[in-house]
């Protein structure tokens, strides 16, 4: 990985929807080797997807919740069965395997709490997997970010 690859991470990362002639002029590159460049970096999956981000209270989803959770026991068919629901679960958005006091730090949105009471009620915590979920809910987001830091690969 060398500077342009670097720099054509960090602008698409930034906008996904820039177009080969604009990312070759952002990178000092043409725009034939910009697309190889691009293409190649690609196919060896440091691009994972290409998404839309929605504005989450525009769309009427005004509840953002941190859940820790902790399984009863950590048996293989006990971590399964958590695994196979929250995969299932549209409002949980991000699921952490975490050290500490809990094992997992889950990130669910929800309509509002009338919405948020019922999945955690008639979804999660009917689990038997589910020892405790301890909630934390966010006031205001002051970072919402999804760009990675590439300043450490140097080039």
């Amino acid at each position: 990985m060398n500077r342009y690859d670097i720099k054509i991470l960090e602008t698409v990362q930034s906008n996904g929807r820039i177009s080969n002639k604009e990312l070759a002029k952002k990178v000092n590159l043409s725009p034939a080797p910009c697309w190889r460049r691009m293409q190649a970096l690609d196919q060896a999956g440091y691009i994972k997807q290409y998404t839309a981000l929605l504005d989450h209270e525009k769309i009427g989803l005004t509840i953002i919740a941190f859940a820790h959770v902790s399984l009863e026991n950590h048996h293989e068919n006990t971590v399964n069965a958590f695994d196979k629901a929250i995969m299932d679960w549209s409002q949980v958005q991000e699921c952490h395997a975490t050290s500490g006091g809990y094992d997992y730090l889950l990130k669910i949105i929800a309509v509002d709490m009338q919405s948020y009471n019922k999945f955690m009620y008639e979804k999660l915590l009917k689990l038997k997997a589910i020892r405790s979920v301890n909630t934390s809910f966010s006031m205001k987001q002051k970072k919402v970010s999804t760009q990675l830091p590439l300043g450490h690969l140097g080039g």
